[in-house]
């Protein structure tokens, strides 16, 4: 077996590059954020192409690279049945979430709530979902330093630090945690918005590298005759018919049902996904942009499986590979990258893991910060008696929560690290979290004549059954669709129940009329001056592209091996700056018409 490709200087050089290039993407941010219309929502102005291609990052993390990585491994292509399914869930939001959201007309995220039912649920709604979120992040984070630091190669040495011993993973989180704040509570959306569209650059072009490298590889070994077709042909007459065709957990049709509802929820009333459709300028923009992240969840994921079933046979065996993992497979595509990429490109991959979990901490810093400033801050401090905060006293308290949720989700990452994490918690977790919030949200959005309390009821009844099932253990072998069905049943015959209380004369109902009514208006679409709306930014990821497509062609001259050659920087290099001029050529205004 081949040794791994460690980390060297070069690769060191393209990851600090990449955290320069992230910090300053949030203080260039910042210079757009002249109120809290920016700040939350980039006053509705994101080019659609990049809000799509963000939304689509946004679904991303080290989870997608590491525990969907172990999956596929271990199951094979029914692995393509299971992350191929978000193309059916943007489908969804094309036709009906996307234009419905848009016509919410809501500046924060929760807002909806408020319109929707009531203060009070969106109160209930935040103060709920702050722990929740916390451990969301905090356990992303975890997961990613895990990978990052062995990267590295210092997850087991020990650091002093102020005074303190700090293990390599550690500071891993304590380094990448610091980086992750500061950008999120400088940049607000913009800072997403923009991150997320160089991550989904290196995202693409690693994954379009990996994809014919790993083939290429596979069908140079075993007397398959050499070439990227050899590859493919020792997939189909090597791999077990049981891992080539859908079996097992991903076919199950509890699970499936369950994931694909889980799914459907997650990508069209997840509170980042309604934010994104409103920082769009039209409802044309968000239909654009959901089916835009349809076609790419679509053939995305085909990039990265692909290569991971290559994996099967590269590695037979992950456990002599990653002896001290409790899921070696979990390593598969880490091993394909350390194996197969020359030292540039592996920066360039941590780099691109590092991004996709950055991005997804910041939707969540983004939409929970926005809540906690616009629908707990500035109504409580109304009713202490106190005048209504400026907008600028509004953004900077958003900035201040965003620092202290973050804080809490490093510190409560270091606690994990000391407990030690399974990486299926990702999954068992949000299947007993995500449905309950979620169930009532989409089901408000769908029908409007239902109490101001039923939120809340609804709410209460999915997470009251799920872990009534919980505390009994009921079904066992089955406690992801489990969680799932409970929560969705719940909330659904309560929400049900709830609609035989409604009254239309009710003072409390005139909100949900007023909702109703225009979310069957469509946003007219807004006229603005020629150059506002930021087209300008498809320049600027333009020139980041640029920057990091000559670092690598840079590469050409670090020592390589036959496995891994240097022509890899190259043709990375290569798509990068091609990938760039075309983003600078169309950010090119248009040229004056000659008048006549």
């Amino acid at each position: 077996m081949p040794s791994f490709n460690t980390v060297n200087a070069i690769d060191y050089v393209l990851i600090a590059l990449y955290f320069v290039i992230v910090i300053w993407v949030g203080f260039y941010s910042a210079r757009k954020n002249k109120g809290t219309d920016d700040f939350f929502k980039a006053s509705g102005q994101v080019p659609w192409f990049m809000a799509g291609v963000s939304s689509w990052v946004s679904g991303f993390s080290a989870f997608m690279f590491v525990a969907a990585a172990g999956y596929t491994y271990k199951h094979g292509s029914g692995a393509l049945v299971i992350f191929t399914s978000a193309f059916w869930a943007y489908l969804a939001g094309y036709f009906y979430f996307a234009p419905m959201w848009r016509r919410a007309r809501i500046q924060a995220p929760l807002e909806f709530l408020t319109r929707r039912f009531s203060p009070s649920t969106t109160y209930f709604y935040t103060v709920t979902a702050i722990v929740p979120q916390v451990i969301g992040i905090a356990q992303g984070l975890y997961i990613l330093c895990i990978f990052v630091s062995a990267a590295l190669g210092f997850d087991r040495q020990i650091f002093p630090v102020l005074g303190f011993s700090m293990t390599g993973l550690q500071v891993t989180m304590l380094v990448v945690g610091a980086v992750m704040i500061l950008y999120s509570v400088v940049g607000g959306l913009w800072a997403a918005v923009l991150s997320d569209a160089i991550q989904g650059v290196i995202i693409l072009v690693m994954s379009v590298i990996i994809f014919p490298v790993s083939m290429y590889f596979l069908g140079s070994g075993n007397g398959a005759g050499g070439g990227f077709i050899a590859g493919l042909k020792r997939l189909v007459h090597e791999l077990p018919h049981d891992y080539l065709v859908p079996s097992g957990q991903p076919v199950d049709p509890w699970f499936l049902s369950a994931y694909l509802v889980a799914v459907m929820l997650g990508y069209n009333v997840a509170w980042h996904f309604a934010q994104r459709y409103n920082s769009v300028p039209s409802e044309r923009d968000a239909k654009k942009m959901a089916m835009l992240g349809a076609w790419l969840s679509l053939l995305g994921p085909l990039m990265w499986i692909l290569p991971v079933m290559g994996a099967k046979l590269i590695f037979p065996d992950m456990g002599k590979l990653w002896p001290n993992l409790q899921a070696p497979e979990e390593a598969s595509f880490v091993s394909l990258a350390m194996l197969l990429l020359p030292h540039g490109m592996i920066g360039f991959v941590v780099a691109a893991i590092l991004s996709a979990t950055l991005g997804q901490a910041n939707d969540a810093f983004n939409w929970l910060s926005a809540a906690v400033t616009k629908d707990v801050y500035v109504p409580l401090r109304r009713k202490l008696g106190y005048s209504a905060p400026s907008d600028l006293h509004q953004m900077r308290t958003a900035q201040v929560t965003m620092f202290v949720i973050g804080v809490c989700g490093v510190a409560l990452a270091f606690d994990i690290s000391k407990r030690g994490g399974a990486f299926d918690f990702g999954l068992k977790y949000y299947s007993m979290v995500g449905p309950g919030f979620m169930m009532p949200v989409m089901l408000g959005l769908i029908y409007r004549k239902t109490p101001w309390w039923s939120g809340i009821a609804s709410c209460c009844a999915g997470f009251a059954l799920t872990f009534l099932l919980f505390g009994l253990d009921a079904w066992p072998e089955q406690v992801y669709a489990r969680n799932v069905f409970s929560a969705t049943i719940g909330s659904t015959v309560v929400f049900v129940i709830s609609a035989f209380f409604w009254r239309a004369e009710d003072p409390k109902s005139a909100n949900a009329i007023a909702l109703d009514r225009d979310l069957r208006t469509p946003v007219p679409e807004d006229i603005r001056p020629e150059g506002h709306g930021a087209m300008q930014v498809y320049a600027v990821i333009g020139n980041l592209s640029l920057i990091i497509g000559f670092v690598l062609l840079a590469c050409v001259f670090v020592p390589a091996t036959a496995i891994a050659p240097a022509s890899i920087n190259v043709i990375g290099g290569l798509l990068m700056v091609a990938i760039g001029f075309v983003l600078r050529w169309v950010a090119k205004p248009p040229r004056p018409q000659p008048e006549r």
